[in-house]
């Protein structure tokens, strides 16, 4: 029955068309000052109607193909080896030009949000916008787009990299703005980036249907996309949104318009509001208004809205305009309020709340909840409001399987900002993502394998250069030894990179922030990213790993630990030398003192006379201390096995 499902959805998700004379003659993905990749035949593609014959010239070469049936043509050229910008000229039915372009490398930044993260938010931001005239870089952002089945044109277009062009469309990604511009300070290559990221999002989110197949743990979410796909409809790309179209009453009955009568809505005192309603211990959805009154005069600056701490989903609209919407990290709640929102007199705020565990909801002190005007002025929200039941969501009552409000089901990502993205040549791939799998470490560890063959596949161009970015440090640091799942999904990483062709891994465990899980030094992770490229792709004898853990030798009363990648030597950077933990054979760690001998770190703790395990950097935000004498942190690791 389950391989009959599973066939059933790989046949709906794959089965997905579209009219070839609705397609144009060549993808988007080919326009003024791309960069076309160096050292390998690319592939130029686009649609006519079937029979149509197809010329494409370049430099002085020149590549033929007819359409297929289907209406897709594919031409193969080499491009010339030239420091020159060149046109392309494609003829078919109709005849199509393209200038300024250069032949490089081409590299595809990947990732969530820390690798969408702008170059204006970085460190000295404005500075290095301003100071971003770079002829010879050439950036493209694929637009975001979640598909339920493998899309066929991905949206974009080419760009110089000017201070204008960095700012817009989201911004450059300055990790990969960072990293290019390294690699060509040290050998003066046509670099371009193709943005292909969006925050928050799951690895399995950027994996095909295909890919994921083994991984049983996403069967049923596979088999409902299959069920909305057929149903038709939006294509959100998470499961909740399609859930509150399905169940949420209050939404299709329109209890966010600001102009709804309310009188037969229950009085309840917030925080709260939920026992009022009948389902304090029970997930349930509920809306909540309240009219607040603003002076006749409204002071300049932006205004927000504060809410504390909510469980577990929140949607916010103020005079039927959408505010805010969370259900991950973004605790306590602050949303900005755009202009033209809040008037003067009345206003009408509507939070609906999706809550899941007993007196959840909202969770604060009631004086932090508020409207906060560009004066900063303080409007309290605490006290009374009129609340209404939407979704009593006990069983029998399906709940959605999946809380987040952005795009995280299995494959969408693939389908809409992948598969339409290849077969376009590139030298290889950046990846900066991890965070949103975190706790699922165990999986991780063949579910990124997994995505980079995937990947591989598709743009069929060999075992192409993929480099990760190890996460940062984020979160409080721990004052005792232990478990941790951060950690965990580090170690994935570093296996991935340890164990995948051609791959490696950039350590950023020095650069992070534990009270931000977005830290602005991005000029570090591009730099660490390029020294790999630089290292294994263009020549450069230079170092590009921090210390990795090579082998354990038990001593009197200690450990012994060897590492390669010592480049000039092991050193301490910050302090003391940490952070380092140790365990006998029962398993309880304890703080472990270390020093330096050579090639090697003795490890040793007075509650352990006999250790046998060691770790290091084994939490969210370690004391990492530990570099050796290029610059490079080592590489966090455990001599345990994983449980």
């Amino acid at each position: 029955m389950k391989n009959r499902s599973v066939l059933a959805i790989l046949t709906l998700l794959l089965a997905g068309s579209v009219r070839a004379d609705s397609l144009p003659l060549v993808s988007p993905m080919f326009g003024d000052n791309m960069v076309l990749q160096r050292d390998k035949t690319n592939v130029i593609w686009g649609w006519a109607k079937p029979g149509e014959s197809i010329q494409v010239a370049l430099g002085g070469q020149t590549a033929s193909a007819v359409t297929k049936p289907d209406g897709a043509w594919q031409a193969r050229l080499l491009p010339p080896n030239s420091r020159n910008s060149l046109t392309m000229e494609i003829r078919g039915p109709q005849t199509v030009v393209f200038t300024n372009i250069l032949v490089g490398d081409v590299w595809l930044c990947g990732g969530q949000s820390n690798m969408e993260f702008p170059l204006s938010r970085a460190r000295n931001g404005d500075a290095e916008v301003k100071a971003a005239n770079r002829s010879n870089l050439r950036l493209l952002t694929i637009k975001p787009h979640a598909a339920y089945v493998p899309a066929t044109i991905a949206q974009g277009g080419w760009k110089l990299c000017t201070p204008q062009t960095v700012t817009e469309d989201g911004g450059v990604s300055a990790v990969g703005y960072f990293f290019a511009r390294k690699i060509q300070r040290e050998t003066n290559v046509p670099i371009a980036l193709i943005k292909d990221c969006w925050g928050g999002t799951p690895a399995e989110s950027w994996a095909s249907v295909e890919a994921l197949k083994p991984f049983q743990e996403f069967d049923a979410q596979l088999a409902e996309i299959a069920r909305l796909h057929a149903r038709g409809g939006p294509e959100y790309g998470n499961f909740i949104s399609h859930w509150y179209d399905e169940f949420d009453g209050g939404q299709k009955n329109g209890w966010f318009a600001a102009g709804l009568d309310d009188s037969d809505w229950q009085t309840v005192t917030i925080p709260g509001g939920f026992r009022e309603l009948g389902v304090p211990d029970t997930p349930a959805v509920c809306y909540f208004r309240k009219s607040v009154v603003l002076p006749t005069v409204l002071p300049a600056g932006p205004a927000k809205i504060c809410l504390g701490i909510v469980e577990r989903m929140d949607t916010v609209q103020i005079n039927g305009h959408w505010v805010g919407a969370s259900a991950w990290v973004e605790n306590p709640r602050v949303y900005p309020i755009g202009e033209g929102i809040l008037k003067p007199g009345t206003n009408v705020v509507v939070i609906r709340v999706f809550k899941t565990k007993p007196e959840g909801g909202f969770e604060s002190k009631p004086d932090d909840l508020k409207l906060e005007l560009g004066d900063q002025t303080e409007i309290p929200l605490a006290g009374e409001w009129k609340g209404k039941l939407s979704v009593d969501a006990r069983p029998p009552q399906p709940l959605p399987l999946g809380f987040e409000n952005w795009p995280t089901m299995p494959a969408v990502l693939y389908n809409g900002m992948i598969a339409p993205v290849a077969p376009f040549a590139i030298r290889g791939v950046i990846w900066y993502q991890g965070e949103a799998n975190a706790g699922r470490a165990t999986q991780y560890q063949k579910l990124l394998p997994a995505m980079i063959a995937d990947w591989r596949r598709v743009f069929a161009q060999g075992d192409f250069p993929f480099y990760l970015v190890s996460l940062a440090a984020f979160m409080p640091h721990k004052l005792s030894p232990g478990n941790d799942s951060w950690a965990e999904l580090r170690e994935a990483q570093a296996m991935t990179a340890g164990t995948v062709t051609n791959s490696g891994l950039a350590i950023t465990i020095d650069v992070g922030n534990a009270n931000d899980i977005h830290p602005i030094d991005k000029k570090t992770v591009g730099d660490r990213l390029a020294a790999w490229a630089l290292a294994k792709n263009y020549g450069r004898n230079v170092p590009y790993s921090g210390p990795t853990f090579k082998r354990t030798e038990e001593i009197a009363g200690a450990l012994k630990l060897d590492f390669d990648h010592t480049d000039g030597g092991l050193m301490v950077k910050g302090g003391k030398l940490g952070e380092f933990s140790v365990a006998g054979a029962d398993g309880i760690w304890f703080w472990a003192e270390a020093k330096i001998e050579g090639d090697s770190v003795i490890v040793w703790s007075s509650s352990v006379p006999h250790p046998k395990y060691a770790r290091y950097a084994w939490q969210a935000n370690p004391r990492a201390t530990l570099f050796n004498g290029a610059g490079f942190p080592a590489v966090p690791f455990r001599t345990d096995p994983a449980h």
